[in-house]
């Protein structure tokens, strides 16, 4: 068995009665966490220009535009969402145990995933236990990525927040719609590919976009 489909396997299977208390408690507290900083990211100039940009463009109000009085399509809320929550730098990160890890952390895991689940959880109406457990899922699989490619490709220029946040917001997504492993296994290649986001970025108002994007 790949790597991927033990990846997709596990997203699959997984329910929501699997998981320890401990974790649901912990998972509560950081989707608390990540809204606030979301919030408190809003009104950043980075995040009003994008939420702009989205207004602009208009379509269906599916998902809430955190911070604004307007509802947007599922994908464009996320993309405003996600960069609004990682605008301040404030969202939580993944510590690195590795000597060799740049800065001691290997991604910020909440705000890639929370973003896409509120996005798509409102849009399709789901239950607070789904939304709990692909949060759970997305977060793992992020972070268990970072934890094995790390710190190589942070230190190859690469930020892991935009690049792996993709691939566990996608398992996160995938298990929200009810995927099964063959149609998660493409979704985790589609992010793969479409993964994107440098550290020469820091600084500026492109390396909050990378936490939507």
């Amino acid at each position: 068995m790949g790597l991927t489909q033990e990846v997709v396997g596990f997203v699959s299977r997984t329910r929501y009665r699997d998981i320890p208390p401990e974790v649901i408690r912990l998972a509560q507290g950081f989707i608390l966490d990540g809204l606030g900083v979301i919030l408190a990211g809003s009104t950043e100039k980075g995040s009003r220009i994008l939420q702009g940009h989205v207004r602009q463009i208009g379509g269906r109000g599916e998902a809430t535009v955190v911070g604004t009085g307007f509802s947007a399509p599922s994908a464009k809320a996320a993309l405003a969402n996600g960069a609004s929550g990682h605008a301040m730098d404030y969202d939580d990160t993944q510590l690195s145990t590795s000597k060799e890890s740049v800065y001691g952390l290997l991604t910020h895991p909440t705000v890639p995933v929370l973003s896409a689940v509120l996005a798509v959880g409102e849009k399709e109406k789901i239950s607070g236990q789904d939304f709990l457990l692909a949060y759970i899922l997305g977060v793992e699989v992020e972070c268990r990525i970072a934890d094995a490619i790390n710190p190589r490709h942070y230190q190859s220029g690469f930020h892991s927040t935009a690049t792996i946040g993709g691939l566990g917001a996608a398992m996160a997504v995938g298990k929200l719609l009810g995927l099964k492993e063959g149609p998660l296994a493409r979704a985790l290649g589609i992010a793969a590919s479409m993964a994107s986001g440098l550290r020469e970025n820091f600084g500026t108002m492109t390396k909050p976009l990378h936490a939507g994007n």
